[in-house]
């Protein structure tokens, strides 16, 4: 799968927002920061949810023929972009766990 530079640039501004978002939410303390990374990743979630939504309303809509096919592919491939992005994320989790596990004691 081929990622298309404007994709990449729309990636790297959404996770710059976030981490925008997160850095003027306040002063970080090491109870808060724990706080921070667990709102940061439900928020994540949450956006990643909203985008594979409106990618099948859009493309629901485009089998009705109510929506345009410029917008169809945008939102497909967003969702598609970020459905690869947590699949990546879960992945890099699961081998950290696996390494973490077989650390000696």
């Amino acid at each position: 799968m081929a990622i298309t530079p404007s994709a990449a640039a729309a990636a790297y501004q959404a996770v710059a927002k976030m981490g925008a978002d997160s850095a003027t939410a306040g002063a970080s303390t090491g109870a808060t920061t724990g706080a921070d990374f667990s709102n940061f990743l439900s928020q994540a979630m949450t956006d990643a949810v909203s985008t594979m939504k409106s990618g099948e309303q859009v493309a629901a809509q485009q089998a009705t023929g109510k929506a345009d096919i410029v917008n169809v592919v945008t939102a497909v491939n967003n969702a598609e972009l970020t459905l690869d992005t947590v699949v990546a994320i879960r992945d890099k989790v699961i081998s950290a766990y696996q390494s973490i596990m077989q650390m000696p004691i």
